[in-house]
């Protein structure tokens, strides 16, 4: 038996980057993998000799599965050769039933130092809407048996996503995943990105590490800059159980945000780099490089399947548009604070004009017309867009933006609120108070809110072929249902934000107690006008379930993240009929 071998990372060898053609080719880093067909599956008579062969290697970070479609899945694993060898071939088995009785597939694949010892087996040809188990072994050693699934390629009644995004090691347990692998309904795990972080120790969210102990690891505790650093961060981070069982019991369909790399990347650089830190370019090609090895992603090949952003058709039921709106296409994030006048005034026109500048771009050309293509041709019931930042207009009265002292913005909202309340009801208000409710600016200018122009285009892709369009967001640890409109006012599409795993959220950017958070979360759909539903302080996950009459969202909030001792709660749902 042979197996088709396609060896991206030695591309990285013979090719001299120019740093325009980077994100083509850092596609290609991602590291071996094994392609399985009928033809070249069965396996049972291979042998592999010489100072390859292990008798025995430590699956260390246990298995996994992702990007499912009708015919084909990819499967991982980390096998880390027992006598120290820098390579060595392990077995692999794919079948219908848990016993392995009877696999329907099976091969080697090699595992090597230059890849981490990460290995990935894309099995072809198979069956669609069928459920699988699958497992890596030696003569001498067995990892745990994984699931999975491929597609429905026909009348599909129902399919149920978790999302998930905002995963940070030193700030807790990832609970929220532990939550989702135990929940049977679940089919498929959407990752929307920052899948780990790049921040060192005393940085970001790490105050309590040592206390709970999430510390890292020695020699990590630094910020990631190259590829060992990132490396060795995926691994801590794929030591937790819960992150273990969710991949051991769910594909995943993932894309990355910002701190796979760096902090608010954009093309060419980030908020959270600086020439002290050597080459950005080099440092991104690593991160990324990482994520390919450790995630259970299918390298793209060609133009024809160009970068991270990619297309899953699940029957006539759901169109999911994986998109990048981070790293490809990226225009540098604008700024409020260049608009501040030297009279302390605030440069509300220039502001205007340059948010709805028609050339500024998070997607990209190639990638927005990949979509366009996409979008004109699919013709099922459901069109969804997973991808890491808000799309809703979160435009806050001005006043809160202006409010520099961030213990002073509860207060300051809570006037707000009630003179929206007095608005409400009826009674009149003076024109200073008008004034104060009605100048809106947006506040996240990392999100679409900073790149208004292009969110239209997007739009008008959906409402123009008039798809009910759903879109599913990570990055700000908050949950969310928001409505969305477009330049017009017209409501064009549903959003739903997925909280952060463990990441804190607005309770620990404003210093809020949970009473304080709550009565937050319950102004700001007074105060934002597309906003329905958030959750300002709580950790968890987000399902998606659609039917061919609906869409049935829900908000999981685990109860602790200190320990890895939790209750979940359903706190909040929505439905949306198209």
């Amino acid at each position: 038996m042979s197996l088709v071998k396609v060896n991206f990372f030695a591309l990285h060898r013979c090719i001299v980057m120019d740093r325009r053609q980077f994100i083509k080719l850092s596609s290609l880093f991602g590291g071996g993998i094994a392609i399985s067909t009928q033809l070249t599956g069965c396996g049972a008579t291979f042998q592999p000799d010489g100072d390859d062969y292990v008798p025995a290697a430590t699956f260390t970070h246990g298995v996994a599965s992702g990007d499912p479609t009708a015919n084909s899945i990819i499967l991982w694993t980390r096998a880390v050769p027992e006598n120290n060898n820098s390579s060595g071939y392990v077995r692999w088995q794919l079948a219908t039933s848990p016993d392995f009785a009877a696999p329907i597939r099976s091969g080697v694949v090699k595992a090597e130092r230059s890849r981490d010892f990460t290995v990935k087996v894309d099995v072809r040809d198979l069956p669609a809407g069928q459920r699988y188990y699958y497992r890596f072994f030696t003569s001498e050693t067995r990892s745990p048996t994984g699931q999975t699934l491929t597609l429905d390629n026909g009348v599909v009644d129902r399919v149920k996503f978790a999302v998930f995004s905002c995963a940070n090691f030193p700030a807790g347990y990832f609970n929220a995943y532990d939550a989702a692998a135990k929940d049977n309904s679940v089919d498929v795990v959407l990752h929307l990105g920052d899948y780990i972080y790049e921040y060192p120790k005393g940085g970001y969210a790490t105050a309590n590490a040592d206390a709970i102990g999430r510390s890292f690891v020695p020699g990590n505790e630094g910020e990631l800059l190259n590829l060992t650093d990132y490396r060795t961060r995926y691994a801590q981070y794929r030591g937790d159980k819960g992150l273990q069982l969710l991949h051991q019991r769910k594909p995943f369909i993932a894309v990355w945000d910002d701190h796979e790399i760096a902090n608010d990347t954009f093309l060419s650089g980030a908020e959270n780099h600086n020439e002290g830190e050597g080459d950005f370019f080099a440092r991104r090609t690593a991160a990324i490089q990482a994520y390919y090895e450790w995630l259970p992603i299918r390298p793209p090949m060609g133009d024809e399947n160009p970068q991270i952003y990619r297309y899953f058709e699940f029957g006539n039921l759901v169109s999911l548009y994986m998109l990048d709106t981070r790293v490809i296409g990226r225009d540098e994030q604008l700024s409020l604070r260049n608009y501040k006048l030297a009279n302390g005034s605030f440069d509300l026109q220039s502001f205007q004009r340059d948010i709805n500048d028609p050339a500024r771009t998070l997607l990209g050309t190639e990638q927005f017309n990949w979509l366009k293509k996409h979008v004109a041709s699919g013709n099922n019931r459901w069109h969804v867009l997973g991808q890491q930042i808000l799309m809703g207009k979160m435009h806050y009265p001005a006043e809160i933006i202006a409010t520099t002292n961030r213990q002073a913005v509860p207060g300051v909202i809570a006037e707000l609120m009630e003179l929206r309340q007095k608005q409400l009801a009826g009674q009149t208000l003076t024109r200073e108070e008008q004034q104060r409710l009605s100048v809106k600016i947006p506040y996240n200018l990392d999100a679409w809110d900073g790149y208004a122009a292009e969110r239209d285009k997007v739009l008008k892709l959906f409402s123009q072929e008039g798809k009910s369009l759903v879109v599913l967001a990570g990055d700000t640890h908050n949950g969310w249902a928001n409505t969305i409109t477009d330049s017009s006012g017209n409501t064009v599409a549903v959003e739903y934000g997925t909280p952060g795993v463990t990441s804190p959220g607005f309770e620990g950017y404003l210093g809020l107690t949970d009473k304080q958070a709550e009565d937050l979360a319950r102004a700001l759909p007074l105060l934002i006008d597309e906003v329905k539903y958030c959750n300002l302080h709580q950790r968890g996950y987000m399902s998606v379930e659609f039917t061919l009459g609906q869409v049935n969202t829900a908000w999981h909030y685990v109860s602790n993240i200190k320990d890895t001792s939790y209750t979940v709660r359903t706190q909040h749902r929505e439905r949306f009929v198209g």
